[in-house]
């Protein structure tokens, strides 16, 4: 009964402990655990897309007003990540940070039992940010987690995979909130969204407590400076030692300053569609109601998950900039296209708006924390922070689609981000600055190892050599 055992939580930043070294086999466990959590934030987000629309109708309140939740929800990720999220993270590692995140979830998910009760959109607001607080927390250590274990060449693929079972999260939650939510039940009935609700902060409870028992390899902040020293190319010296490559300060990398401004138009301008998707369906398509709205949402997500498998595909055969700068050019064009058009033809376009949505997230996210060594997880955090482009971008649409009593028309709002986020996948592939630090860290080099021997597939049970960092150095000496 190992699995019971009592767990040690934390581990010194500055001690390399080879977990960036897994193998393909060795890393499949602790990547399943935490793919788990993908999952359990895009069905969070499905759901608050759908309670958007439910709370308009139940608690009688505008469609800017509704907007509150995704205020709210993606506001509380800064708050998290570059406050305690990051600290923990630094300080304590990652499971600590994925146990602190799942019970925050638990708690904001209580919540809405009493604010149910008070028929409050103030109290379900307040249990909506301790649950993007959770998320945050959970986000600014699963996806640089997710990242680093495993060959640093896969690094974009693992990343877009697990995003995929987020999708399909995202997928369940409107098909459930169109059973539960809207079908059956009187239009101002809240019962069924605390029931909901008391049941994912069971589940999430338990979950935490699965991982305090689970055998979660630590990464440090040392294991990634020795990854990025591997894999920016170290050449051995006349006199038989490596040369290092040049640690810059966090704010000197533009990669990430770049992606995390991309990162904060796209999401914003993500998030604004999704949450008026249901009102932009039912007022450009006759005869569509709530249930139905709901269910288009679900198709639309459906398609997105879609497109997050077929994405991570490509990249097997095609660089992930590459792969960015062509999906990121249908999200510009098929926006474009929804805004002016309407009926089945404008459901099909903002429908397919999602497929190309797919890899936009989990790509600008691996591709801005490329070549950061031991800046990374600060890193994650800054790119985590910029999430709250959701609690910016929603209500501008919300104000402007009540200005024009036409969300159709007001989607010209999330369009005019997605071109300033267009900005990043141009500049990773024509600005050759930018694109040589992500092609680099692609694991595309010459001299990069088969890609047999990236998986470890062909070495799975081969006893790798123990590396240490000298204690206030940064050489790397096999042992």
């Amino acid at each position: 009964m190992g699995f019971l055992r009592k767990q040690k939580l934390g581990t010194r930043d500055d001690k390399v402990t080879n977990a960036s070294d897994l193998t393909f086999r060795e890393s499949i466990v602790p990547l399943c655990l935490v793919t788990i959590l993908f999952f359990l934030w895009g069905f969070a987000y499905g759901l608050l897309d759908v309670l958007n629309k439910h709370f308009q109708v139940a608690l009688n309140i505008s469609r800017a007003k509704s907007s509150g939740l995704q205020a709210a929800y993606f506001g509380a990720y800064p708050v998290a990540s570059l406050t305690f999220a990051g600290y923990i993270l630094k300080r304590y590692g990652y499971k600590p940070t994925f146990m602190t995140g799942l019970c925050l979830y638990g708690v904001g998910a209580l919540l809405f039992w009493p604010s149910g009760v008070k028929r409050s959109f103030g109290g379900f607001c307040g249990a909506t940010f301790v649950i993007g607080s959770g998320l945050g927390t959970l986000e600014s250590a699963a996806n640089p987690y997710l990242a680093v274990c495993g060959p640093p060449k896969y690094a974009d693929m693992r990343l877009n995979l697990a995003q995929a079972v987020q999708a399909v999260g995202t997928v369940v939650g409107p098909v459930l909130a169109s059973q539960v939510f809207f079908k059956n039940v009187n239009d101002t009935d809240l019962g069924s969204v605390q029931w909901v609700y008391l049941g994912i902060a069971i589940f999430v409870f338990l979950l935490a407590a699965v991982f305090y028992f689970a055998p979660i390899p630590e990464i440090t902040d040392a294991d990634m400076e020795r990854q990025a020293q591997i894999m920016a190319g170290m050449k051995e010296g006349q006199n038989g030692q490596s040369e290092e490559r040049e640690v810059k300060p966090i704010l000197h990398h533009w990669s990430l300053l770049w992606a995390t401004f991309a990162q904060f138009c796209y999401v914003g301008a993500q998030v604004a569609v999704a949450s008026y998707f249901v009102n932009y369906v039912t007022e450009v398509r006759s005869g569509t109601s709530n249930s139905m709205g709901a269910n288009f949402l679900a198709i639309a997500q459906g398609c997105f998950a879609i497109g997050r498998f077929i994405g991570s595909g490509v990249m097997k055969f095609i660089l992930p900039r590459k792969a960015l700068l062509i999906f990121f050019s249908g999200v510009v064009v098929f926006q474009a296209l929804s805004v002016g058009l309407r009926g089945n033809i404008g459901l099909s376009m903002i429908s397919l708006l999602l497929f190309w949505e797919s890899i936009c997230f989990p790509t600008i996210f691996t591709l801005g924390i490329k070549g950061l060594g031991k800046h990374t997880k600060t890193g994650a955090t800054f790119i985590i922070s910029s999430i709250i482009g959701g609690a910016v971008v929603p209500p501008l649409l919300g104000v402007a689609a009540d200005s024009f009593n036409d969300t159709g028309r007001a989607m010209i709002v999330p369009l005019a981000f997605f071109i300033c986020g267009y900005s990043y996948p141009l500049a990773v592939n024509f600005y050759p600055r930018l694109r040589q630090i992500v092609d680099d860290y692609s694991g595309r080099m010459e001299n990069a190892q088969s890609d047999d021997k990236e998986l470890g597939l062909d070495a799975m049970d081969d006893e790798k050599p123990g590396v240490t960092l000298t204690e206030g150095d940064s050489s790397i000496e096999k042992s």
